[in-house]
């Protein structure tokens, strides 16, 4: 347990030094009195400047399958026991497929996103995102990530062999609190489809969810392990708790929590790509700026099931940062 005043300039040099804080290091960060934030805001912006100066990647995703999964993940209002009044539908075609890629070139977005519910994709769903990349990799200077549940071997290296650049699965949480989130797969399961990743060649992307009633600790035990994995990009989502999901009356979060808990992925993936992603807009309000200076990537447009703000905001809120789109991801 840390007694004495933490310094936050030192825990920048560690990360840039490739050290690894404690477990009593990282709970500093998330316990710290909310007069501290801006000190722990600048020097995780020490350490996100290091590595990635003031550029910003953007994502855009398209949700090229909507519903109609049987897994029981308490947070998606996809999932067989959701009652969120969203809309459902078997994969998009080809031709929207690469509309949507098209939409994001225009948006100035670096690495558009493939992602389908459901606990892995068919055959037929598999050869149709297969087609569609091909012609987007063809046509545009994009990168693609695709996130369509477990893969078999086979599968991670036809993608690879199509063009996909990435592949997202995320851990979503601690291993001890995965099973209060998730019965119908294990946290195992998560992490070897992150290996199945990454022994294709595909590059891995994984992250979480914060605010699923997890604690501190286990917040601090996530980014651990997704540092263990050696995820290139670790998109960090915020929980919208959606009405009709399991989840729909959690309340935890408020801005500040959510920057230091930014600011905590900063300093443990010092190297990598850390994405504020889905519940930016509800969880970090008028406080979305000051994520980029731990993160260093964002999602623009909307996100599977729930709206976010308009691009032309996004772009809006770099610039008045002073920093730079990095259009080109490749």
């Amino acid at each position: 347990m840390i007694t004495t005043k933490p310094n936050w300039n030192e825990y920048a040099e560690k990360a840039i030094n490739g050290e690894l804080l404690t477990l009593e290091e990282g709970l500093s960060v998330l316990e710290a009195d909310d007069d501290e934030l801006l000190s722990i805001m600048n020097a995780a912006f020490q350490v996100r400047k290091h590595y990635y100066g003031k550029k910003v990647k953007l994502n855009l995703i398209i949700n090229a399958k909507s519903g109609l999964c049987p897994e029981d993940c308490g947070y998606c209002s996809q999932s067989i026991v959701s009652d969120a009044p969203i809309e459902k539908y078997s994969l998009l075609e080809k031709d929207t497929l690469i509309d949507g890629a098209k939409k994001a070139q225009e948006m100035k977005v670096g690495t558009y996103c493939i992602v389908a519910s459901g606990r892995g994709p068919s055959g037929k769903e598999l050869d149709e995102v297969i087609d569609a990349v091909k012609e987007i990799k063809d046509t545009m200077p994009m990168k693609i990530c695709a996130c369509l549940g477990i893969l078999s071997d086979e599968q991670a290296a036809r993608l690879k062999d199509a063009g996909v650049d990435r592949y997202n699965h995320n851990l979503n949480t601690s291993k001890s609190n995965y099973a209060n989130i998730t019965s119908t797969h294990t946290y195992d399961d998560r992490v070897d489809t992150v290996e199945q990743v990454k022994k294709s060649g595909m590059s891995p992307c994984s992250g979480c969810i914060v605010g699923m009633g997890e604690s501190n600790q286990e917040i601090v035990e996530t980014a651990y392990a997704l540092r263990e994995l050696d995820a290139d990009s670790i998109p960090v989502n915020f929980l919208n708790a959606i009405k009709g999901t399991p989840l729909e009356n959690m309340d935890e979060l408020n801005p500040r929590k959510c920057l230091k808990v930014l600011a905590l992925f900063r300093f443990i993936n010092p190297t990598k790509e850390i994405r504020v992603s889905g519940g930016r807009e509800v969880n970090l309000k008028s406080l979305q700026a000051l994520g980029l200076y731990a993160a260093n990537s964002i999602f623009v447009g909307d996100y599977l099931t729930t709206e976010g703000q308009e691009a032309t905001a996004d772009h809006k809120m770099v610039e008045d940062l002073g920093f730079e789109i990095e259009e080109c991801a490749l």
